[in-house]
């Protein structure tokens, strides 16, 4: 290219940046400046690490754990993740089938190494922002299914087997989920599974949100009859035990198939930290209370922010049984990143425009209760004086 940098690669072309980062960034920012800001905008839960997991890790330093650890995760992690796999989640997980990663990491693993260029890869719109990006850079064609309030923001068998075609080769769920907060019903999840098999696909069950539960139970596909060889499951410590600073988490499957992907890790990060690792030893083996006190006060939130928005008119929320967020339909004429813009500049509240999360988003604002009781009362009391004024 004569006078100027060669293009970037054209896989990057259909990327934007990440929405959620973006803004957490700027909040951050603007907080720095001492601006008075109330955030609904970043999922990260507001608790400390737990002291035992904090110190697990200081532990671990102090032992010199600070050197390259094997690719596929230190044998005691791998260990406690094949034993929790198989105790809570009936998933016949062996040590050999997990692999240690940042669950970010371990979703982007995953797609590398089952996506082949021009594969299309279906997953739930709304959902999470970096689905379709890892498609992209995979070389795969995402394909959003709407997952909407008609259906209670579940997935249903029903739309996904009309979006398949011959190229179809990966469906991607997240129960609960990001950005409604459902939690899909076992007779949802089982028809999906039949569907997964009908047309031999591969499964990927994003369960980031596991434990932050509050209505509903949880169930895992690889548990399913004659879903385990087609299923990578992912996981990870972030939201469950306020770890998001950490990168910790894994992915477990086939064991024949986790060799292969742990090739992606050879070639990028290498591994996860070890002293990193340890910390994740800790929490898996901890008191289940620490968990469940957090847990609690998520419950509590919820509860105060669905009364809020009770009290705002034009708003039409759903009642979340999983996760920390609401995603409320508004009536305002507005597209969602102009009426964010505004919470954010005119009431200082930085919530998420719902098109971040796909075509099925717009109309919708994402809020995450990942904050104190006290935030929540100031902020939607901000956002409630705003409404009144664009109303008005």
């Amino acid at each position: 290219m004569r006078g100027g940098m060669r293009p970037v690669a054209a896989r990057l072309k259909p990327i934007t940046p990440s929405a959620t980062v973006r803004l957490g960034a700027l909040v951050n920012e603007l907080k720095a400046r001492g601006e008075d800001l109330v955030s609904f905008s970043v999922g990260e839960p507001d608790f400390p690490t737990p002291s035992h997991i904090v110190e697990a890790a200081k532990r671990a330093l102090d032992a010199g754990m600070t050197k390259y650890v094997g690719p596929q995760g230190i044998p005691a992690l791998r260990e406690a993740i094949a034993e929790k796999m198989k105790r809570e989640n009936a998933v016949p997980c062996g040590p050999e089938g997990v692999l240690v990663a940042p669950t970010k990491h371990a979703l982007f693993i995953t797609l590398m190494g089952l996506v082949e260029p021009g594969d299309e890869v279906l997953f739930q719109d709304p959902g999470w922002v970096s689905y379709a990006p890892m498609v992209h850079l995979a070389g795969g064609r995402p394909v959003p299914v709407a997952a909407d309030e008609s259906t209670g923001f579940e997935l249903t068998p029903e739309a996904v087997a009309p979006a398949i075609t011959d190229r179809t080769k990966v469906l991607v769920i997240n129960s609960p989920s990001n950005p409604a907060g459902s939690v899909f019903s076992k007779e949802t999840l089982k028809g999906l599974c039949d569907v997964v098999m009908d047309h031999d696909l591969f499964l990927v069950s994003d369960e980031i949100y596991e434990k932050i539960r509050y209505e509903g139970s949880h169930y895992s596909p690889a548990s399913f009859d004659g879903m385990f060889d087609r299923t990578v499951t992912v996981h990870g410590f972030s939201k469950t035990y306020a770890m998001t600073g950490w990168r910790l988490g894994w992915l477990c499957g086939e064991t024949s198939l986790v060799k292969q992907l742990v090739k992606v890790q050879e070639h990028t990060i290498t591994c996860a930290p070890g002293f990193v690792q340890m910390a994740g030893v800790a929490a898996l083996n901890g008191a289940p209370a620490v968990v469940q006190s957090m847990v609690d006060e998520f419950r509590a939130r919820r509860d105060l922010m669905m009364g809020e928005f009770a009290s705002i008119p034009g708003f039409h929320v759903s009642r979340p049984a999983g996760a920390f967020y609401f995603f409320p339909r508004y009536d305002a004429d507005i597209p969602s990143d102009e009426f964010a813009e505004r919470l954010l500049t005119e009431a200082r509240v930085a919530v998420t425009p719902g098109s971040a999360f796909g075509a099925a988003g717009e109309g919708h604002l994402r809020f995450s209760y990942a904050c104190s009781q006290e935030d929540i009362r100031t902020g939607m009391a901000r956002v409630r004086s705003f409404v009144g004024k664009v109303a008005g």
